[in-house]
């Protein structure tokens, strides 16, 4: 009867034994050791793709020539941004220059003072035979020298006014650009896109059939 008794309390504290202890430590221990290293790891790991925003891109281009570009990693393109802008306002000063040269020799040449010869620089012949202050010169020559320097100050001011249109024109173009590769930025170009040039019947007036091309745009999902 003891025996029996001292046997029933080992089967009675083996199972417990197990359950606790090999259990229990696989739960605790070995599940949550996966989950905290391997789930965090990953996450620290992984690197965020770039979106371009279109609003953001465009109001940076408006702020400050280029920024769009640069926001929109385009940078291949901001030479050409700029190198526009300063061939536009080299043409602006070039022909500002010319514009108060040629002004000034026109003024000088109708006014009445002998002394305002501006005008001398600009032509390239006997004074003589052109200036109204001497009394051998030809009036139809001087005519002719003062319409000369006329023409080109109204060739040199529509060429000025012309560059600033075109430095405003270069500003909104840059503006658009940037808005442009925003909106593209993110376009599809796998090969899940794909144009096709099928060959297809046309049928003609009077019944009569003629070879032809179709163009299509098929797109795999």
């Amino acid at each position: 009867m003891q025996l029996f008794c001292i046997l029933q309390n080992n089967y009675a504290q083996d199972p417990l034994s197990v359950t606790r202890n090999d259990t229990l430590s696989v739960t605790r221990q070995d599940t949550l050791s996966v989950i905290k290293q391997d789930t965090l790891s990953v996450a620290k790991s992984g690197r965020r793709k770039f979106v371009s925003e279109t609003m953001k891109a465009t109001m940076m281009a408006v702020v400050f020539p280029g920024l769009g570009q640069i926001y929109n990693r385009k940078y291949w393109k901001i030479p050409l941004v700029y190198a526009g802008f300063g061939a536009l306002v080299y043409s602006v000063g070039f022909n500002t220059s010319h514009y108060d040269t040629y002004m000034k020799a026109y003024q000088d040449f109708t006014d009445n003072i002998k002394e305002t010869d501006s005008y001398a620089n600009l032509i390239h012949a006997d004074r003589s035979t052109y200036d109204p202050w001497y009394s051998g010169y030809s009036a139809s020559l001087a005519s002719t020298y003062k319409e000369n320097m006329l023409r080109m100050v109204d060739y040199h001011k529509k060429y000025r006014d012309l560059s600033y249109i075109g430095i405003a024109g270069w500003y909104l173009l840059s503006i658009l650009d940037a808005n442009v590769d925003a909106s593209l930025f993110n376009y599809d170009v796998s090969d899940n896109l794909d144009i096709a040039i099928i060959p297809v019947e046309l049928a003609l007036p009077g019944g009569v059939m003629y070879a032809g091309f179709n163009v299509s745009m098929k797109i795999t999902f």
